[in-house]
């Protein structure tokens, strides 16, 4: 259906990233995670979902004889969804059999069980940290203490620690403690798994919106001198939807599969970027993060304060690229309604608003331009 012109963009939550709506919450009734429900669940009456996700398509459902009532267990059987792009470098090859290796070492990560053959993931009854305030929110006192004991948990799990397959050969040409060259990567993968993979279909709207084409390479420049740090396990993408609170006030952490080995001051950027703390808060937990490397790993936070805003300038930009193909997708194909519309160019703006200055924009556009650079594609057909 055309968006009218008319109309006006009233402003929602805003500033979250930009997924395409209908590869998060549909799923076929023949797949294969749909399948495998149905045949391990106490029945389908029982069966919960698809749950909202990008990357997985999830049901949650009790087990034959676990009865259903409110006190009964759940597990969740997760599929990797088909045709999802990933923004993201992918390290391990399976997300439960990193889970399976971290029982015992971190203490949030939910329990994995076989099931014929199907590694189910405990379902963990309560609500997401987002429940309790969206990113720019202050989070408890309570839960911060349980995130900087889950980065203490993290940077004690050294590379070679985990008997995990991965996905290739990772980072072989990046050592230990090699932090700049752990962000050269980042960066490499980014420019050409990202902005130049995408430029032949949205080179367009990036030009439109004023996203100049040497961004990753300025930042580059500025990347070259991180101070080493010995490497660990990093989550990669801890945010206030992958933590969840069960009734007892504990915090859980899921969606492990953009874990990886690197440099710990990396998933400090990618937690404050994500979280949005208000300024106060974000200085608190950079310090708490910093106690916590640092009495788990010696030598984990070296340099932090000069480096942590150079990978937040990369965490900026590379929201900029995924969030404008995210957006072109989204909004360039199917149905598009007025509500939808503008809140990707709200959330456009915030995007492009943060990283404008890393980028060497002149300025950044506002919604209305934004929304009108959107729909102009979609009519001349660039959608």
């Amino acid at each position: 259906m055309p968006v009218p012109v008319a109309g006006r963009c009233s402003r929602g939550q805003g500033g979250g990233r930009i997924h395409p709506g209908a590869a998060s919450t549909t799923a076929g009734p023949g797949s294969r995670a749909r399948q495998t429900s149905l045949r391990l669940s106490a029945g389908e009456a029982l069966i919960e979902g698809p749950l909202q996700g990008y990357h997985h398509e999830t049901y949650a459902f009790p087990l034959p004889g676990a009865g259903g009532g409110a006190g009964s267990v759940r597990w969740k059987c997760r599929e990797p969804r088909d045709g999802i792009l990933w923004f993201d470098r992918r390290w391990f090859a399976s997300e439960g059999a990193l889970i399976r290796a971290l029982a015992g070492r971190v203490t949030s990560v939910p329990e994995i069980m076989l099931v014929d053959g199907i590694g189910l993931q405990r379902f963990i009854e309560g609500t997401t940290l987002g429940a309790y305030g969206g990113p720019g929110s202050a989070v408890a006192e309570r839960h911060l203490c349980q995130l900087e004991r889950l980065f203490g948990e993290l940077a004690a799990i050294g590379p070679g620690a985990l008997r995990v397959e991965s996905t290739g050969p990772g980072d072989a040409a990046v050592g230990d403690g090699d932090s700049a060259g752990f962000a050269a990567e980042l960066l490499r993968f980014t420019e050409e798994q990202v902005r130049l993979a995408h430029l032949p279909r949205y080179g367009e709207l990036f030009r439109a919106l004023g996203v100049p084409e040497d961004g990753l390479t300025r930042l580059a420049r500025r990347m070259r001198s991180l101070t080493a740090r010995p490497f660990c396990l990093l989550h990669g993408d801890l945010h206030r939807e992958n933590v969840v609170v069960d009734g007892h006030d504990r915090l859980w952490t899921i969606d492990w599969e953009l874990a990886a080995f690197g440099d710990p001051l990396y998933d400090l950027a990618t937690h404050l970027h994500l979280m949005r703390y208000p300024a106060r808060q974000e200085a608190a937990v950079a310090q708490r993060w910093r106690d916590a490397v640092e009495r788990a790993r010696p030598g984990s936070s070296a340099g932090w304060r000069e480096d942590l805003p150079r990978l937040l300038a990369y965490k900026r930009v590379q929201s900029v690229y995924t969030d404008v193909v995210r957006a072109g997708i989204g909004t360039g194909r199917g149905p598009l309604d007025l509500p939808t519309l503008c809140d990707t160019a709200y959330k456009l703006e915030s995007v492009l608003g943060r990283a404008a200055a890393v980028l060497g924009m002149r300025r950044a556009p506002g919604v209305r331009e934004i929304a009108a650079v959107l729909l102009r594609r979609r009519r001349t057909g660039g959608g």
